[in-house]
């Protein structure tokens, strides 16, 4: 009985750990805040329906900006 308390603040110490470190995963980088930022109705729309690196590809060929090594195995895949 005596313990309870004890591993109960040890779990929530534990939990506030994993959930700092999710935060952080998390957070959108600058390039995919920029994305939804700029991003239409039909852009929000393809993104749902290709995933974030599909439609960041297609939005710098869009741009004429060249394409990361990533952006292309992602459009291959697609």
């Amino acid at each position: 009985m005596v313990l309870f308390p004890v591993v109960l603040m040890l779990f929530a110490l534990g939990m506030e750990r994993v959930e700092n470190r999710l935060r952080k995963l998390l957070e959108p980088d600058e390039e995919v805040q920029q994305y939804l930022d700029k991003a239409s109705n039909a852009e929000v729309k393809e993104l749902t329906k290709l995933g974030l690196p599909a439609a960041v590809a297609k939005m710098r060929r869009r741009k004429g900006g060249r394409p990361r090594s990533e952006d292309l195995d992602v459009a291959r895949a697609s």
